[in-house]
């Protein structure tokens, strides 16, 4: 077992442990929590199975298979930001909308009282 191949295996399960670990203490919710165990348990699977990692990264023409690991754990990682990213420009629109109807409401309640509105 190479040097790369105990650094991936450590690396891989660091991911997966540490994730349950945020899970657990309410830290990272499970629904953005399943991208980051699969792809810790792939990346697990690919650096204990030599096979596994040989064929794949043959079958993708790569000639160093410890380099197909960086190739997937790459992807992974595209994979999740671009997941990041469309929650957080969700987000950003809800959040956009929700200012817009306080503003809204604030403006109508100032109205409807007949008098000038009173901060704080």
């Amino acid at each position: 077992m190479t040097f790369l191949t105990v650094l991936m295996i450590v690396a891989s399960g660091c991911v997966v442990v540490g994730v349950i670990e945020l899970i657990r203490r309410g830290r990272l919710k499970e629904k953005y929590a399943i991208l980051w165990l699969f792809s810790g348990a792939a990346l697990l699977t690919l650096s204990l199975s030599r096979e596994l990692l040989h064929t794949l990264s043959s079958a993708v023409g790569i000639h160093y298979p410890p380099s197909f690991l960086f190739l997937a754990a790459f992807g992974f990682l595209t994979l999740i930001n671009l997941h990041y990213s469309t929650v957080i420009s969700k987000l950003t629109e809800r959040s956009n909308r929700l200012a817009q109807e306080v503003a809204l409401l604030r403006e109508e309640v100032g109205r409807g009282a007949g008098r000038p509105r009173q901060t704080g």
